[in-house]
């Protein structure tokens, strides 16, 4: 026989279970941070190496992202491609060509180059030292895949 104090018990059971599943399903937005060169460790890959700076959810955007990717001399960051997420690259150092528009062209320190949503694109190290640059990518809501 079930007594009102196992429905009570079942009861107050469920709805803590409740608040934790969904307190707990809450995705944390960044906040305002800083991000210390020194803090972050490059990570090695086949073309030089990267440092992931964040990538998460923010107030407005379902993901803000920024890494610093390094080519070695010759190398490309990946085949051409396009992707919904829009991208700026700023150049911190070294000669990239970049695909823009259609068109390749060499930009160097301190150029900012502007990938559009949906637009083919690359970028690859055409000088003979080390290149690197910073990437902030952005999906805006509801342009995620889930």
């Amino acid at each position: 026989m079930i007594t009102k104090r196992d429905i009570t018990v079942a009861a107050v059971t469920m709805g803590l279970t409740m608040s934790f599943v969904i307190g707990g399903s809450k995705i944390k937005n960044l906040d305002s941070s800083i991000f210390d060169w020194n803090d972050i460790p490059a990570k090695e890959t086949k073309t030089g190496s990267v440092r992931t700076f964040f990538r998460s959810s923010t107030a407005t955007l379902d993901e803000l992202e920024c890494h610093v990717t390094t080519l070695n001399a010759g190398e490309s960051s990946h085949p051409p491609h396009k992707h919904p997420e829009e991208e700026v690259i700023i150049i911190k150092e070294g000669t990239l060509e970049a695909l823009v528009n259609g068109n390749m062209k060499c930009v160097g320190p301190g150029s900012v180059v502007f990938q559009a949503s949906n637009q083919m694109h690359s970028i690859k190290n055409v000088g003979n030292s080390p290149a690197t640059y910073h990437v902030f990518s952005w999906h805006s809501p509801g342009t995620m895949k889930k």
